[in-house]
């Protein structure tokens, strides 16, 4: 039988784990938050004790054993592949790089981290740090952290508006600037190593914890990858999607002004929908209505779906094409 589409409830990362973060995850999507500085809801996770739920409650690891193949679909293997959030800056975010899975693995026995931002919304004159100025070796980085704030003039600034979309290679430096609200979708995996924060300290005088030795193992240096063109993509009914990024491990489209368009189930993968304005998912003779914020995880074996909504991301798990 079927499965229909699942709205998940998110797990917070908030307080001295998002020291950054801010009010609008409440503000701007109504959401539940625990905290004044909520930094991350955890949409899709099945990370260990930060499991997202189903509306009973039921944590996301639970709902994989339950259903398995029905839900994580025919072509995806091993544990669950992708980890996606809401993210709200109200201060710039430590300076950070990640690993791929091979060094992840080796050191960590986790999965490596790829990543990929959508920005919801900026205010104006934001920034992002997108990668290593040209020129900068890894003798040179090393030496600025060493120094502290050194390491400043060596990052590349980015200045962000509404709807850009950042692609995160393992390896990338990056940090997420202050008065930025995003949608994040990544490999699953915890893995963060920490390279710079700011000089920032706690209210004992504290400074957080740095990975210096195992960033300097894993950065790449210089500019990260161009940003892929967005590519229009064919739509059954009323409404535009487009292809915004298309890498080795996740997708991410934008439905934009759908009107009864068909979203069809897809056997060999599951897929998550976000609602960025409010939408209405229907099928077989039910509907499901997704304030903005909200998620809806789609089974691997679910129902056909037709999407009415202004505007909503979708990103999936990358499968091998098989013969």
């Amino acid at each position: 039988m079927p499965l229909p589409p699942i709205l998940m409830q998110p797990a917070f990362r908030s307080g001295q784990a998002t020291p950054w973060g801010g009010s609008l995850l409440r503000d701007v999507y109504h959401k539940d938050t625990p905290d004044a500085r909520t930094g991350e809801s955890l949409e899709v996770s099945a990370i260990p004790g930060l499991n997202s739920t189903d509306a009973d409650g039921t944590p996301l690891s639970r709902l994989i054993e339950r259903y398995g193949k029905a839900l994580l679909g025919t072509a995806v293997k091993g544990e669950f592949p992708l980890l996606l959030k809401l993210i709200d800056a109200k201060l710039p975010l430590s300076v950070q790089v990640h690993p791929d899975d091979a060094y992840a693995q080796r050191h960590e026995n986790k999965l490596g981290k790829t990543e990929a931002w959508v920005i919801l919304d900026a205010k104006p004159g934001a920034k992002l740090v997108y990668g290593i100025r040209e020129g900068v070796d890894r003798a040179q980085l090393g030496t600025a952290a060493e120094q502290g704030r050194a390491v400043e003039d060596l990052l590349r600034y980015v200045e962000v508006k509404p709807g850009d979309v950042f692609y995160i290679p393992a390896g990338t430096v990056h940090a997420i600037g202050e008065g930025i609200l995003l949608y994040e979708i990544q490999q699953s995996s915890d893995i963060t190593y920490r390279f710079y924060d700011w000089e920032r300290r706690d209210e004992h005088g504290n400074k957080r914890m740095l990975h210096t030795r195992q960033a300097l193992d894993v950065v790449s240096l210089g500019e990260p990858p161009l940003p892929q063109a967005v590519r229009a993509c064919p739509l059954q009914g009323e409404g535009k999607l487009d292809l915004l990024l298309d890498t080795p491990f996740f997708s991410v489209s934008r439905y934009s002004g759908c009107r009864d368009a068909l979203l069809p189930a897809d056997r060999r993968r599951f897929a998550m929908l976000t609602a960025i304005q409010p939408a209405t998912l229907h099928y077989l003779d039910r509907s499901l209505a997704l304030a903005a914020g909200q998620t809806a995880l789609l089974p691997a074996n679910g129902e056909d779906i037709r999407l009415t909504g202004e505007e909503l991301l979708y990103s999936c798990p990358t499968v091998k094409e098989t013969a």
